[in-house]
């Protein structure tokens, strides 16, 4: 096996249908956040699914595929800038996995969630694992399928605000996103409740 291969277990409860949970672009300045929910078959397998932050982008933009077809069920869910900073990004967070959890056509019957909170979702028992996204095979297709697409979400605004670059920083706090904020100031897809601009130049 080389360097770059993994092998994770499918999921964490194997004795039941497990949807595996994950967010992305939650530290993000600007654009939704967004999360998945994925149920794998036991015999799923891809030697290079991990952790979507350690993976190259075109090895996800392929898993990302490879999982939609594997997959017994996933869905894709989104929490916009606006109600982000009306409820704060935690609940964000939390939100759009339930939004996704409800957006599958299967029910699971456990979920296994990246890190160490987990706001409890209808009536399904849930574990939160702290790094579970290189752990369990659907932890960590959820991690793929969010991040990518949250990734092809923030391109496509990319065209209307490219003094920012969304397209390379995808609304990460770069550096260059941080120049870009501090020569052009902050627009309708940048989350105010971040206080990422100095409040003396805040004119909003």
């Amino acid at each position: 096996m080389n360097a770059q291969e993994h092998n994770l277990e499918v999921c964490f409860n194997q004795e039941v249908l497990e949807a595996g949970c994950d967010e992305a672009g939650r530290g993000c300045y600007a654009g939704p956040v967004f999360a998945a929910a994925v149920i794998l078959p036991q015999s799923f397998h891809h030697p290079l699914l991990n952790d979507s932050k350690q993976t190259k982008v075109e090895v996800r933009n392929d898993l990302r595929i490879f999982i939609q077809q594997q997959a017994l069920a996933w869905a894709v869910a989104m929490v916009d800038v606006k109600e982000i900073d009306s409820i704060n990004i935690l609940k964000a967070s939390q939100k759009a996995m339930h939004l996704a959890l409800d957006a599958l056509q299967i029910v699971p019957q456990h979920i296994a969630v990246d890190g160490n909170y987990f706001i409890p979702y209808k009536n399904i028992s849930h574990q939160c694992i702290i790094k579970g996204d290189g752990k369990y095979a659907n932890i960590a297709a959820a991690s793929i399928l969010a991040k990518t697409s949250r990734d092809e979400y923030m391109r496509k605004l990319h065209p209307a605000f490219p003094q920012y670059n969304w397209f390379s920083n995808k609304g990460y706090g770069t550096q260059e996103h941080r120049n870009a904020i501090d020569a052009y100031g902050i627009c309708i897809h940048h989350r105010r409740s971040f206080k990422i601009i100095p409040a003396q130049l805040d004119l909003f």
